[in-house]
């Protein structure tokens, strides 16, 4: 092993001692940077927030839902004769009338029966003449004793006999001529036709499970919707006294709401929900409401001319309840308890704890406590992150 040098030992030291002072300079500027504490205190600077004013105005007291959209009535078209279809005389999509030819089938197996059976009818009445004839006569040569009773019985049993044969014939003809009318299919209802399932040539079988086609009547149709059975006596309270209106709107439609009225509320309350089914009639004049589609409903019970409202995002929940922070004239804020009676869109209509004219914080609450110095930033609903 080399020795080391004593004038390598005298640089390392010198570089050693040169470091440590530079460390301990740049410390003393950090620490010196730095105000001890306490130094440079004072009251704290005002938190930015945004405000609007609490406000009195009228605000319908509404009920908004998700409804589906029902046919007035709902009708499946289906053959009651085996046969072949020889027409259909309508387009799918059509408005039909009720009594409107829609299909015919092949009417001569049935002609053919019916007057089969006609003739039958014929045949056995001639018969039943002869024998209530043969009767008459058996009687007459009874009363001069030339025929015995058992041959006059016989005579009369026999035209009885015939007299049944021949009200059989009656049913049959008439059996035979409603087989002959289900080969015309007729519309049952007046509506709006269906998707075809079976078309000209085919065979229709009787009472098939799948129907040729569907009707369905949409003016006036109705809409169901389910509210809280909290909400049932208000609507029970506002039906005894007049009519309630409800509008329905499709989510994309721009346009103008379909106008009904409620005409009925079910008799039961849905245990796992909650909620009650509710159904309001729609005229349906322009066909803007379609079976099986969703809508958003309103119902409009009544109209509060003095509801105290401020915004739904100025309302805060705490461990004692709801509350608003209240700016007082010397821009601090006052936590004060509030009551929600209800929403209405973005807005909260409160039952009491606020005055119309006072001023309250719509945000920057995560910043504020009681007594807290604030200041307004101009516009409602700012972000907090704006305003600071």
């Amino acid at each position: 092993m080399m020795p080391i040098r004593p004038s390598v030992l005298l640089v390392s030291a010198a570089l050693t001692a040169a470091l440590a002072v530079a460390a301990c300079s740049a410390g003393g500027e950090a620490v010196s940077s730095t105000p001890p504490p306490g130094r440079g205190g004072g009251q704290n600077p005002p938190v930015p927030v945004t405000a609007a004013p609490v406000e009195q105005k009228s605000v319908p007291f509404d009920v908004q839902a998700i409804g589906t959209v029902i046919a007035a009535s709902t009708v499946a078209v289906r053959a009651q004769i085996t046969g072949e279809l020889m027409s259909v005389n309508f387009k799918e999509g059509d408005e039909v009338q009720e009594g409107q030819v829609l299909f015919t089938l092949d009417k001569r197996p049935f002609d053919a029966a019916l007057q089969q059976a006609q003739a039958q009818l014929q045949k056995d009445q001639a018969q039943l003449a002869n024998a209530k004839a043969q009767a008459v006569r058996y009687q007459d040569l009874l009363q001069r004793g030339i025929a015995t009773r058992e041959q006059v019985d016989q005579m009369t049993t026999q035209a009885a006999a015939l007299e049944a044969t021949v009200a059989a014939d009656q049913a049959n003809v008439l059996s035979a001529r409603v087989q002959l009318d289900y080969a015309t299919i007729e519309a049952p209802i007046s509506g709006r036709t269906g998707l075809l399932q079976v078309h000209k040539g085919n065979l229709v079988r009787a009472n098939d499970t799948v129907p040729i086609v569907s009707i369905n009547r949409i003016t006036p149709v109705y809409v169901t919707f389910a509210i809280p059975e909290a909400m049932l006596p208000q609507f029970k309270q506002y039906m005894a006294a007049g009519t309630i209106h409800v509008e329905a709107r499709a989510p994309n439609d721009t346009g103008a709401a379909s106008i009904g009225k409620i005409d009925f509320i079910d008799i039961a309350v849905d245990n796992t929900t909650g909620t009650i089914k509710v159904k309001g009639t729609f005229p349906n004049e322009d066909r803007k409401l379609t079976p099986g589609q969703f809508v958003n409903v309103n119902v409009t019970l009544t109209t509060d001319h003095n509801a105290i409202v401020v915004p739904t995002i100025a309302v805060q929940s705490g461990q004692q309840g709801t509350y608003v922070y209240v700016i007082k004239a010397d821009n601090t804020v006052e936590l004060r308890p509030v009551t929600v009676a209800r929403t209405h869109g973005d807005d909260s209509i409160l039952r009491t704890g606020v005055k119309p004219g006072e001023t309250i914080v719509t945000d920057g609450h995560l910043r504020l406590v009681p007594g807290s110095r604030v200041s307004v930033k101009s516009g409602r609903g700012n972000s907090d992150k704006a305003a600071s």
